[in-house]
């Protein structure tokens, strides 16, 4: 089973669509979807790793877009939209302690926070919220962001052949580790922020 889905991870990864894909997902992952870009990502990177730097670059742009659109949830709609988000984390009550904070540390909760797990609607939404600069956002955005895909990037354009022959013999582990790290990411929204 593992190994049909692996080749067909690949097969998406292969296609003309896939990098249209890729940056939806990056964007919808900033302001309100569950899943990280780094589930098509990695994929798109092991099998065309020349265009990883392209790739991570792509994650990168769709990704502060999408941190801009939960910037505006967080600012205009958090009666509705944001405050549903905001409590499915449980952060609700937490907000006043949390406004002190960023007042003093709003950069370095979103450049940390953007390379983390722990998902980053919540840092767009928040920041939205909270008033705090949205320029300083952008860039702070872009840096953290960029950090991180380009990362990955580097990884698989360094170590791609490696990745690939371990993950052709152990994509079940490599599945159960990415869904771990999404689990102890929102586990940590919810539980250490």
């Amino acid at each position: 089973m593992f190994k049909r889905l692996y080749d067909w991870t690949l097969s998406l990864a292969e296609s003309r669509h896939a990098t249209l894909a890729l940056a939806g997902i990056a964007f919808a992952e900033s302001s309100f979807f569950p899943l990280p870009p780094d589930l098509i990502l990695l994929p798109m990177s092991l099998a065309k790793p020349q265009k990883a730097w392209f790739y991570a670059l792509v994650c990168t742009i769709a990704s502060v877009l999408g941190g801009i659109l939960g910037y505006a949830i967080g600012a205009l709609l958090y009666d509705t939209v944001g405050h549903y988000i905001i409590a499915l984390y449980g952060y609700g009550p937490r907000i006043g302690a949390l406004r002190e904070f960023y007042a003093q540390w709003g950069w370095a909760f979103i450049l940390v926070k953007g390379l983390t797990p722990i998902p980053f609607k919540l840092v767009t939404i928040v920041s939205g919220l909270l008033g705090y600069s949205l320029p300083l956002f952008i860039v702070l955005s872009m840096i953290t962001r960029g950090a991180r895909f380009f990362l990955v990037a580097a990884a698989m354009n360094r170590y791609g052949d490696t990745v690939r022959v371990w993950m052709d013999k152990h994509f079940a582990w490599f599945i159960a580790i990415l869904l771990a790290i999404i689990v102890f990411g929102f586990w940590a929204a919810v539980h250490l922020v």
